[in-house]
């Protein structure tokens, strides 16, 4: 992403010139306040925002899966129908779709309805859905944010799994620092429509650094 402008009443710019690399297979956080852009920016990557052509260059891999706060499985169809909706007739079998359920821990519920599904596991589906396309590049925005807090751990931990066996790039917005600490290797505050603070994980303490996003974030830190 390179020099990418957005705005919504043409005179203030929600991102005003934004440069963005994110490496091969690496995993990157996107924290900000609410309404600082974080899903602006992802949606102009995933190419939901028809309206940001012409206002910076974006290059993205040919295959990009984007994982909502929401699982948006579509309420009739079953699970396994959820998992290969959208992909072109013929490019996923049922033992891909079989497959990709297992991986997320929802091997036998293929034929189930989503609204037989907890939070949890709707999201897991998602995943799937998300992951049978094998991503160059995955694109979450707050996926974890409507769980509970046990539910939150052990998508983590599901998660990085996927992660470090599929090894697409990730975009992940959160609000949450201590998750993007846990998860990413490199963490980037959006603020005032400018990345100001980026971070890697490896060889740093997660105390300090989360003392470090939260001063970024205007947050007091509690000990």
């Amino acid at each position: 992403m390179r020099n990418l402008h957005r705005s919504f009443d043409g005179a203030t710019d929600i991102l005003a010139g934004i440069d963005l690399d994110i490496g091969a297979g690496e995993f990157v956080a996107l924290l900000g306040r609410s309404g600082s852009g974080k899903s602006t920016l992802l949606r102009a990557l995933a190419g939901l925002d028809s309206d940001v052509a012409g206002h910076g260059v974006i290059e993205v891999p040919e295959r990009v899966s984007v994982v909502f706060q929401d699982s948006r499985l579509v309420p009739w169809l079953r699970i396994a129908q959820n998992v290969a909706f959208g992909l072109p007739s013929g490019s996923v079998t049922t033992r891909h779709v079989g497959d990709a359920l297992a991986e997320v821990g929802l091997s036998g519920r293929e034929r189930a309805w989503p609204v037989e599904l907890s939070g949890g596991e709707q999201q897991r589906a998602a995943l799937a859905r998300a992951l049978v396309r094998e991503p160059d590049l995955l694109l979450a925005d707050e996926p974890f944010g409507a769980l509970d807090a046990l539910t939150k751990i052990r998508m983590h931990g599901l998660l990085r799994d996927l992660v470090a066996r599929h090894r697409p790039s990730v975009l992940m917005i959160t609000h949450d620092v201590d998750e993007a600490v846990t998860l990413a290797d490199r963490v980037i505050v959006l603020k005032e429509g400018q990345l100001s603070l980026q971070c890697t994980t490896d060889g740093v303490d997660p105390g300090d650094l989360r003392s470090r996003l939260l001063e970024e974030l205007g947050v007091e830190a509690v000990a």
